[in-house]
């Protein structure tokens, strides 16, 4: 199955030689566009940034660190998760079409096979079930023949269920410095004073102490093994 949606004339015609040069640069662009979808919903990206979203909400620092600090760590991250395979990517697919071995039709399954492997490990039987029955397919002998509609939304769906379940498991330590900051100052009869100004600079101490950057980003990067 080509997952790329490639047509086999454009194969038969040897890529896009015989194309006019404005259709070559509308193929360019529509690839483009393309690989913005790919990056979220084909990679490890869609966990990599909730998560970070759900540890800027949890320290209750609004805007810190900004959202383009937040999408190019996780960019970054996600190459680093998805290197061994981009290599393989590379080798079995990429390589071989630049090198006039594969067709460009060969090269998207190569390429597609290469990326199942890595989604397949990620995601949960049961989205998998789900979706197949929801297509109303028969079950299948291994993975392989898992279609490319059906294998990419249960993917997307177990990367969100992760990355809610880290999230939140980030998000209860710091909710019971809120509760406990809560609970003093209403003893204390400062009911007026928004519990926030005493919990944030408190929540931002222990994130630091427990040197809580390169922690979270070695759990989410272990997540994915």
């Amino acid at each position: 199955m080509n997952p790329l949606g490639l047509s086999q004339q454009l194969t038969e015609a040897g890529g896009t030689g015989g194309l006019s040069a404005p259709m070559q640069i509308a193929l360019f662009l529509g690839g483009m566009a393309f690989l913005t979808s790919a990056l979220v919903t084909l990679t490890a990206f869609t966990r990599i940034v909730i998560v970070l979203s759900f540890i800027r909400r949890a320290l209750s620092t609004q805007e810190i660190p900004p959202t383009p600090v937040l999408l190019g760590l996780s960019l970054f991250l996600t190459l680093f998760v998805m290197g061994p395979t981009f290599e393989q990517v590379e080798k079995h697919a990429i390589g071989p079409y630049m090198n006039k071995e594969l067709s460009a039709e060969k090269a998207c399954v190569e390429a597609w096979t290469q990326l199942r492997k890595f989604m397949i490990r990620q995601t949960r039987a049961s989205d998998l079930k789900l979706f197949m029955e929801m297509a109303r397919l028969d079950p299948v002998e291994g993975p392989d023949d898992i279609p490319a509609r059906v294998m990419i939304p249960a993917f997307v769906t177990s990367e969100l269920k992760t990355a809610f379940i880290m999230g939140f498991c980030i998000y209860v330590p710091f909710l019971l410095i809120d509760l406990v900051v809560s609970v003093i100052l209403m003893s204390l009869g400062m009911m007026m004073m928004p519990p926030v100004i005493i919990s944030t600079p408190l929540k931002l101490l222990l994130f630091v102490l427990v040197d809580g950057w390169p922690l979270l980003l070695k759990s989410l990067s272990s997540s994915f093994q």
